[in-house]
């Protein structure tokens, strides 16, 4: 806390906020997301929706293209949700404590725990991957951090340090601290205000800490889009399924295990079953990729141009106008910025 008042020059939007929401939206977004890139949403989602009130009054959609590109969009689902259950059942008025606070949709002891000591002052130690690293470091502790174990130990030393005065001041602290200066990579051990008394450091094992037991196995998934248009207007469909970008839009989608030469996928009976009638290939993108934390989307676009209606379930048509209202994921997003339909 000293490092704090004299050295931390970290800057963000949500820093010392008092407002339960707004706070709940930072963290929110701020789930799998780096704070430079949740910065600007945040600003964008406190400017159109400065209320818990106005983001539960407003329609799914605006929500959902607001927070186009921040991936992980059951965040998003829960947001909505959340803030319906505060402004319609909780007569607008958002939970003070730790306890009615983790009772509510998307919100789990880290982010109840965020909110119960920066907006109420609660005594609740908020335990982040910053968090972790400076105690696994200066203590030498080796338990995974993302063991059962270790998610327990962590979390009762770090309630056992924190400043129950100001829980809120230390929080903040200690997790700009993991930011900037006990950082993963190349920390800046030669200015830590911690260094004389940490283990890590003593025993030369900074780069060791903190320990991960768990590896993420990523899955390959293979998307063919069918760019389908009829009439100068494009068919799309949401993604109601319990998958990725549930909730978002995308174009009509023939999905393989493996790479498919394009020729292949037209022959397919996939392709035969959607495209009934005679349609022209217009184009077909190059191979396009995204990689999220547990797989990695490869995808070509096959531009057609029909002559008769398809007439699957579920299939919306829109021009270049509606579309540009569409929340799609990041990966159709990037491609509709450079390619005119």
């Amino acid at each position: 806390m000293d490092w704090n008042d004299k050295s931390n020059s970290r800057k963000m939007p949500w820093k010392y906020e008092k407002d339960p929401y707004k706070i709940w939206l930072s963290e929110i977004i701020l789930q799998q997301t780096r704070v430079e890139q949740g910065w600007d949403y945040y600003n964008r989602f406190v400017k159109k929706f400065p209320t818990v009130q106005a983001l539960a009054n407003a329609n799914e959609s605006e929500v959902f293209k607001l927070w186009e590109g921040l991936g992980y969009y059951n965040r998003c689902k829960n947001l909505i949700a959340t803030s319906k259950n505060i402004a319609h059942d909780l007569d607008g008025i958002f939970p003070s404590t730790y306890d009615t606070l983790l009772a509510l949709k998307g919100i789990g002891p880290y982010t109840a725990a965020a909110i119960a000591s920066f907006a109420y002052n609660l005594p609740h130690a908020v335990v982040d991957g910053n968090v972790t690293r400076v105690l696994s470091r200066f203590f030498g502790i080796y338990t995974p951090i993302d063991s059962t174990n270790g998610k327990k130990e962590f979390s009762v030393l770090a309630q056992t340090l924190l400043d129950k005065k100001f829980p809120g001041i230390y929080n903040q602290s200690i997790m700009d601290f993991g930011a900037t200066i006990c950082k993963p990579k190349l920390p800046l051990c030669k200015l830590c205000a911690l260094s004389k008394n940490c283990v890590a450091y003593k025993e030369n094992k900074v780069n060791e800490l903190p320990i991960k037991s768990k590896s993420i196995i990523v899955k390959e998934r293979w998307f063919y889009y069918l760019v389908a248009s009829y009439k100068d207007k494009t068919y799309i469909r949401k993604r109601v399924q319990q998958d990725i970008w549930q909730n978002l839009y995308e174009f009509i989608l023939i999905e393989e295990d493996s790479f498919c030469a394009i020729e292949d996928v037209i022959k397919s009976k996939k392709y035969k079953a959607i495209v009934t009638s005679k349609a022209e290939i217009i184009k077909c993108s190059a191979l396009c990729k995204q990689k999220l934390t547990h797989q990695t989307i490869h995808c070509i676009f096959i531009h057609l141009k029909l002559h008769q209606p398809l007439k699957m379930a579920h299939l919306e048509l829109k021009d270049n106008q509606g579309m540009k209202k569409i929340p799609f994921p990041r990966l159709i997003t990037n491609y509709l910025n450079v390619e005119i339909l």
